[in-house]
């Protein structure tokens, strides 16, 4: 039996108090999201048949095409690839990067460095044979003005001979700076835009799918990234990736995955459609839960007396919520807490090891149904300063609420 003290059962009633108007915002964006992906649906008439899936080669899988027009619909572009094969986020932007640049081109991160496993793909640190510096890619970073994005900087930056591709990181990783909005990157967009009319602009969407009415293809973008495990899979998708954008950049990304000469063509999809599709129909609503649930975590935590990024009042532009621990006794603690309100593996204790991609040691609490799936709730660090831990996820607010309450009763127990 789940047990929480009364003090923060009472303390959880407070915070929810607090969070109305939130909660509210919340719903009202994830009706205006639902409504977008149900008109997608109809207009592109999803049947049964679309559900079958296909075996080998994947030839003529009308499902998985017709999946793919429903992307380009929702995210308001020319063409998208959404495919089972793609292992990860970072798989999907490496295959976006590789699909448009040449040696002799140059790559710029716009908003500071990319998350850590990107790293390995661009050069920056060596992790393995096969990344872009190898390829004669070159690599040029922003660095983040105030921990914001410096626009006379990013500007100054594309203007340089060789500028092929823009990267622009939706979400902080495990970065301090705060999540970029949509309207930011669109003001962005049109910077890059006026200094380098032929740049291609890349967004690295993971984490941001659903929280906002727009996507950032809405404003400028050529191209966003992102993970079918996170937002847009709605927690029932087994795995893949997603890119939606420009017909010409989709096409570089598809000969990247598959082979030149193949591109879309191939790519079964092994009975799995039907998730795909519930899924992504469920995506706008698991995304709101997963917000909610951030957002009470927040408030929680700052009536404990601990900083938070983003605060309970800000508006959110992606699922993650960082809490500052300050110590890594409580980073351990912290997680332990919410893997034992996980439906999954609620008997494990975390620990930290040694993940492939990272510098540092990371613990992970992710008593997962689909393994790595941060749309369910989860919660990871790098075991260094400033002891930080980047919650996300919660298929279900009411289950996201218990195991955020588990983890602060795991604090107070220490």
């Amino acid at each position: 039996m789940i047990r929480i003290s009364d003090k923060l059962l009472a303390l959880g009633r407070e915070a929810e108090a607090d969070l109305a108007a939130q909660f509210s915002r919340v719903d009202a964006i994830a009706m205006k999201n639902t409504q977008k992906v149900l008109s997608s649906f109809q207009k592109h008439r999803v049947a049964e048949g679309d559900f079958v899936g296909t075996t080998g080669y994947g030839y003529d899988d009308e499902g998985r095409d017709k999946l793919e027009r429903i992307y380009t619909d929702i995210f308001g572009t020319k063409d998208a690839l959404v495919r089972l094969q793609f292992v990860n986020g970072t798989h999907a932007i490496t295959a976006a990067l590789f699909g448009c640049l040449r040696p002799g081109d140059t790559l710029v991160s716009a908003v500071g460095a990319p998350y850590d496993t990107m790293l390995g793909v661009i050069g920056v640190t060596d992790k393995g044979p096969g990344s872009l510096r190898e390829y004669g890619v070159n690599y040029c970073e922003v660095p983040l003005l105030d921990n914001a994005p410096d626009k006379r900087g990013i500007a100054e930056a594309v203007k340089r001979p060789g500028v092929k591709a823009v990267l622009l990181q939706r979400s902080r990783g495990y970065a301090t700076r705060a999540s970029l909005p949509v309207e930011t990157i669109g003001e962005l967009c049109a910077v890059i835009r006026e200094a380098n009319p032929k740049v291609h602009i890349l967004v690295d969407n993971c984490y941001g799918e659903f929280v906002e009415e727009l996507e950032p293809t809405q404003v400028g973008a050529d191209l966003v990234v992102g993970s079918l495990i996170k937002n847009p899979g709605g927690g029932l998708a087994p795995t893949g990736g997603y890119l939606a954008g420009r017909h010409d950049l989709i096409e570089g990304a598809a000969a990247r995955l598959t082979a030149p000469g193949i591109g879309k063509e191939c790519g079964c999809t092994l009975g799995h459609d039907r998730s795909l599709y519930q899924g992504l129909f469920l995506a706008p609503h698991t995304t709101a839960q997963a917000v909610k649930t951030a957002l009470f975590a927040a408030r929680l935590m700052e009536k404990l007396g601990f900083a938070v990024d983003p605060k309970s009042t800000d508006i959110r532009h992606d699922i993650i919520q960082m809490i500052h621990l300050r110590e890594p006794e409580a980073v351990k603690k912290f997680c332990r807490g919410i893997q034992s309100g996980s439906p999954v593996d609620s008997y494990v204790t975390p620990e930290p090891w040694d993940m492939p991609g990272y510098d540092s040691q990371v613990i992970m609490a992710a008593g997962a149904f689909i393994q790595g799936a941060s749309i369910e709730l989860s919660c990871d660090a790098p075991m260094r300063e400033p002891y930080t831990v980047y919650l996300q996820g919660g298929l279900t607010y009411e289950s996201g609420k218990l195991g955020i309450l588990l983890a602060a009763q795991g604090l107070e127990e220490g």
